[in-house]
């Protein structure tokens, strides 16, 4: 067995693991203060939304040797707009002026090609209405709704509504922090951008189930038991899982990551970017919520139940008592050592004429057993 599989069976046997339990408020501490961090870049600098939920045109140009700042000076200098480029594996560039309706996409079409030293034929033009743009905010808004309330309609018929609570609590946080990197990052939100977003809440839905149902599980006649707490539970569950968790985590990054940095970033995949950034993103923290937010989440609910106190009020007074009386033993065992020592009398009696001392000068006088004494005197009538 490798050292990883010998490490999980360790960690599912309880022989070995994290308390994350116990450190949970430094887990929510750091996941509070990347959420303010990510709420704040999203109120600071705003989301870049693409121009299928604001409207505009898309020109992708064939092979030029016009760098991206100059492509990006070009296009705003025709059309009078903000313009984005990105480059293309092929030299092209893909370039994205926003507010360009369908009488000045042509113009524009045209002296970008004039500054750009292109054929203007070879130019491809996409236009898209605001109000298709707006549509298709409202109809994703919508989904994630539904997504939402379908996922707690769920989780509490199949687990409970505290596990139920704390999932919710998972999804929000990590759909905030993705929207968060977006906005810090800069990467265009489009359409395949609204797609890994709901990807991802559906993996780190997955992950939080799969330990919740370890935990369930786990904790089956937890009241009927006094030799641990609901938290204690809830912490052998999660290192239970904790090796599936990252294996799963990883197998699912690497790809992602490949698409992320050598698709979209060393290739030039422009749109790549833009669902691979959220995935990734997405993948992590979902992971991170799973472990470190959702089942800590769910301990603390439970603690505050009146079962659960009580519990633990018997599970400590059992360990309090078991304390008590592995003191008293080593107590006893101790006074035991120090009765079998012998003392400064006995080795005075034992002192004899080979000591080259009289044995009354080291102890006094020196008693016989009484067995002896016994054996010295008449035992009573002869017969």
């Amino acid at each position: 067995m490798s050292r990883l599989g010998t490490l999980g069976a360790r960690l599912y046997r309880g022989e070995v693991g994290y308390d994350f339990i116990r450190h949970r408020k430094i887990w929510y501490g750091v996941s509070i203060l990347i959420t303010i961090t990510a709420i704040v870049g999203v109120v600071v600098r705003g989301l870049n939304m693409g121009i299928e939920f604001e409207g505009g045109a898309v020109f992708t140009t064939p092979k030029t040797t016009a760098s991206v700042q100059q492509t990006t000076e070009a296009a705003e200098k025709v059309s009078g707009h903000t313009a984005i480029v990105q480059a293309l594996g092929d030299g092209g560039k893909r370039i994205q002026i926003a507010q360009v309706d369908t009488k000045t996409s042509t113009k524009v079409k045209e002296e970008l090609a004039d500054e750009l030293k292109v054929d203007a034929e070879k130019i491809d033009a996409q236009l898209v209405g605001p109000s298709w743009g707006e549509q298709i905010a409202n109809k994703a808004w919508q989904g994630l709704g539904i997504f939402m309330i379908l996922v707690v309609i769920y989780l509490a018929i199949a687990f409970e509504w505290r596990m139920a609570l704390a999932a919710l609590i998972a999804l929000i946080h990590d759909l905030t922090i993705t929207v968060g990197v977006y906005s810090l990052v800069g990467f265009e939100v489009t359409p395949g951008t609204v797609i890994g977003l709901l990807t991802i809440l559906g993996y780190s839905l997955y992950d939080t189930v799969v330990v919740f149902d370890g935990l369930r599980e786990s904790s089956k006649n937890v009241t009927k038991q006094t030799k641990f707490t609901y938290s204690e539970i809830a912490n052998r569950s999660i290192n239970g899982t904790l090796v599936r968790s990252i294996n799963t985590t990883v197998v699912a990054l690497l790809p992602v990551a490949g698409l992320l940095f050598i698709g979209g970033g060393m290739l030039g995949g422009g749109m790549l970017n833009d669902i691979a950034l959220s995935l990734f993103v997405g993948l992590a923290a979902g992971a991170y919520s799973s472990i470190f937010i959702a089942t800590p989440l769910v301990a603390d609910f439970k603690e505050r139940t009146p079962q659960m106190k009580a519990l633990a009020r018997r599970v400590h007074t059992k360990r309090l008592k078991a304390a008590q009386r592995e003191a008293h033993e080593q107590d006893g065992e101790q006074d035991d050592e120090q009765g079998d020592e012998p003392d400064d009398g006995d080795d005075a009696s034992a002192a004899g004429p080979g000591d080259g001392r009289p044995a009354a000068a080291v102890g006094g006088q020196r008693r016989q057993p009484s067995s002896r004494n016994r054996r010295g005197k008449p035992s009573g009538k002869r017969r």
